[in-house]
């Protein structure tokens, strides 16, 4: 039986890519390890890399301001990416190192056995949802896998780079709010 513990120690311990040789820390992941949402971006940037903690950058304040307007905190959802070292100057991660990594993903989500999960940009698309992802054209729309709701949005480094869609992105979160309203009345019915 994998625990927290267990997986957390065998990531650490990873050597499956070169990106666990340049990491300062290993990135896991953060959050209610029981919650029903599931964020997941690509990759660990520059800040993440020194603290070792998901979207603390720039980029994850900006979803933190994001989430508010949805009454999100961490104390209600997890948040970790595809892979869990930084790749170099920020670039994407390539595909083998996503393949490194996607064991402990899937295991992170076993654990936490979300209803939703949120694909933060393109890369995680992709790779959640289906390989030929466009975020352009499908960020917001829902997609069911077996029991799990799941969705996309602009990743917050896209909303930094480019502010004209963060209209369209309010209009995801709101999306969000609701679907989590739909699939778990319990904790997070209307007021």
């Amino acid at each position: 039986m994998t625990t927290w513990e267990t997986l957390r120690s065998a990531c650490e311990q990873c050597r499956g890519c070169s990106l666990g040789a340049t990491r300062t820390h290993l990135v896991f992941g953060d959050g209610n390890p029981s919650a029903r949402i599931l964020f997941v971006g690509e990759g660990p940037g520059e800040q993440e890399d020194l603290t070792g903690v998901p979207f603390v950058g720039p980029a994850g304040r900006l979803l933190d301001q994001m989430l508010e307007i949805i009454d999100l905190d961490r104390s209600q959802y997890y948040i970790t990416n595809i892979v869990k070292c930084r790749p170099p100057h920020n670039r994407d991660p390539l595909r083998e190192e996503q393949e490194a990594c996607i064991g402990y993903l899937r295991a992170q989500t076993r654990l936490i056995d979300p209803r939703i999960i949120v694909c933060l940009g393109r890369i995680a698309a992709g790779r959640l949802i289906r390989s030929d992802y466009r975020i352009t054209r499908e960020h917001g729309q829902w997609v069911q896998k077996g029991r799990v709701w799941m969705t996309a949005i602009y990743h917050p480094s896209a909303l930094l780079r480019d502010p004209t869609r963060r209209p369209e992105t309010f209009d995801d979160l709101i999306s969000i709010r609701d679907k989590l309203r739909e699939v778990c009345p319990e904790e997070f019915g209307s007021d």
